[in-house]
């Protein structure tokens, strides 16, 4: 059985959660794909430090050169955040003839045309399901099973945070400050939670989501948009009175004129609304097709191991196919 080298860029959350996946479903994976997929290398900023995931057997480095030189690494997944040097590394590995795995949806919203052309003209495989919806398989569906439709709309509750702040605000009617506080105990928000809150999170998923189901590519710098941090227990109450839930909504879709409009925004949801009952840390992706109709995908838009999974689940994609 062939063995396809990867190496893993990052062992935070996410990079740490794939390791263990590739490593503890390694049989699981060989059975889909037909090969061993081994991790040779795991870039980290500092090789030093202590960290609880399993990394025997295999080479911790803080030199990205030693990856990209490395003629073995057929997969590179990045799993690093922010834009910089993620975006970089990434386009460094495409011109180096490796595929490219990751769930970094803001470096990928800020080069996502560039980076696809790139691995369209090397022949390469750029996979980005964890991006967008965690462990929602929403991308693939859309690429794949779903691709002889021209979709006319993409909308979804595509931000865990916000969406639990929103929910116990009127679950619980507690105020905003004391939510966000909760949910930074929780691990559902980071520290600084200003990418969620303020929708630039939203925006950069729904950049992605447009690209793929609307084959337009919208700069997440040129997407309205609009967070929560305005929003308090009397918008909360004034909706409720209405039967009326707020949720913060990114949606895209093919206006009259034939050109595109993209929003980022907190939107009253009729009780017949299908993103009405999205709650808590959950999200769902809704594309209207013009075979498919109506369909929307569910599920846990975040967390280590529900992206690591779809991450393996591209890696273990791309290798099936080597």
């Amino acid at each position: 059985m062939r063995t396809i080298k990867i190496a893993i860029l990052g062992l935070g959350n996410v990079g740490g959660a794939t390791s263990q996946i590739i490593l503890n479903k390694k049989n699981a994976l060989a059975d889909f794909t037909g090969k061993n997929i081994e991790i040779k290398y795991v870039l980290v900023n500092d090789i030093n430090k202590k960290r609880n995931w399993d990394t025997e057997n295999i080479v911790i480095t803080d030199d990205f050169q030693a990856i990209l030189n490395d003629a073995e690494v057929e997969i590179v997944a990045e799993a690093l955040g922010g834009i910089h040097p993620a975006y970089e590394y990434m386009k460094s590995c495409l011109l180096a003839g490796k595929h490219v795995v990751t769930a970094n949806k803001a470096a990928l919203a800020h080069g996502l045309k560039e980076l696809h052309q790139i691995a369209d003209e090397k022949g390469l495989s750029l996979l980005y399901e964890a991006s967008v919806g965690g462990a929602i398989p929403g991308l693939t569906a859309i690429s794949i099973p779903l691709c002889a439709n021209s979709f006319t709309k993409v909308r979804g509750i595509l931000n865990g945070t916000c969406n639990y702040i929103l929910t116990m605000m009127e679950r619980e009617g507690m105020e905003f400050d004391q939510v966000l506080k909760l949910a930074q105990e929780k691990g559902f928000a980071e520290a600084d939670p200003t990418a969620d809150i303020e929708g630039i999170d939203v925006a950069n998923k729904l950049s992605i989501l447009t690209y793929l189901a609307l084959g337009t590519y919208i700069p997440p710098t040129q997407i309205s948009r609009q967070g929560i941090s305005h929003i308090g227990m009397t918008d909360i109450e004034e909706a409720k009175k209405d039967g009326k839930r707020l949720r913060l909504i990114g949606e895209a879709h093919i206006n009259e004129q034939g050109s595109i409009s993209c929003n980022v925004g907190v939107t009253a949801l009729e009780a017949e609304d299908p993103l009405y009952n999205v709650c808590d840390e959950f999200n769902a992706i809704y594309v209207e097709g013009d075979l498919s109709g109506p369909v929307m995908f569910y599920g846990k838009g975040a967390g280590p191991f529900p992206t690591g999974s779809a991450v393996a689940g591209d890696i273990a994609q791309i290798a099936k196919l080597l």
